[in-house]
């Protein structure tokens, strides 16, 4: 892991967290300057923002399962449909993507035919 400077260690500490995921909040309370381009920021921290967005997910799984059994319990709640919704993806995100089993089922045998001659 590449050295990364006290700023920008903040911001991506705070990005997820007071800033609520607002680029442009988590460079205020970083202390970068007005006049210090966003985009030069985020190219300069890629692929740790990518990153930390994967931890994000992935610490935030649990509360999307947790409403998914929730929905199972009681689907009466209010919004139901969106929040399962909601849930689904963040659980694909997070690597629980729904998966789907083939059956493959043959009857007889197999019939082994000899090479071809390319005369």
């Amino acid at each position: 892991m590449r050295q990364l400077s006290e700023q920008q260690q903040l911001f991506l500490q705070v990005l997820f967290e007071e800033a609520n995921g607002s680029i442009l909040e988590a460079k205020k309370l970083a202390g970068y300057s007005s006049t210090t381009s966003t985009t030069s920021i985020i190219k300069a921290l890629k692929d740790e923002i990518a990153e930390h967005t994967q931890m994000y997910i992935a610490r935030n799984a649990p509360q999307a399962a947790t409403a998914m059994v929730s929905a199972l319990r009681d689907p009466t709640q209010l919004g139901i449909k969106d929040k399962m919704t909601a849930a689904k993806d963040m659980m694909d995100r997070a690597g629980f993507a729904k998966t789907e089993k083939v059956e493959v089922k043959t009857t007889g045998g197999v019939m082994l035919l000899p090479p071809k001659n390319s005369d």
